[in-house]
């Protein structure tokens, strides 16, 4: 049985936000109404983390994930690094899902 941990609703992301969960590595975002989630590390250096401060982990206008480190920049939907140091990398995706009542799991295997 794979265990489960509630990170937050669904509908507590708007479209365009993200949010960290340090305790588990992890950060979520919903992009043009899909929920995507990833671990928060850059591939271009170990385990550093991508957020410049509490929950900024996208550009300012919400279309690209961004490394504050590196300045590598990231396709939201597929965690694919399209800018910077580790061109071609991505990110690795985290194990979620989006319950029928809109909480958002995250699945520990």
């Amino acid at each position: 049985m794979t265990a489960r941990t509630l990170l937050c609703r669904a509908d507590e992301l708007p479209d365009g936000a993200s949010k960290g969960f340090a305790r588990w590595g992890v950060f979520v975002l919903r992009v043009h109404g899909g929920v995507h989630a990833y671990r928060d590390a850059c591939p271009h250096y170990g385990d550093t983390p991508l957020a410049w401060r509490s929950d900024a982990y996208l550009n300012a206008d919400g279309t690209r994930i961004v490394c504050a480190a590196h300045g590598a920049q990231f396709e939201p939907s597929t965690g694919v690094c399209t800018l910077g140091p580790c061109l071609g990398q991505g990110l690795t995706p985290a194990p979620v899902t989006v319950a029928p009542n809109g909480d958002l799991w995250l699945d520990h295997t």
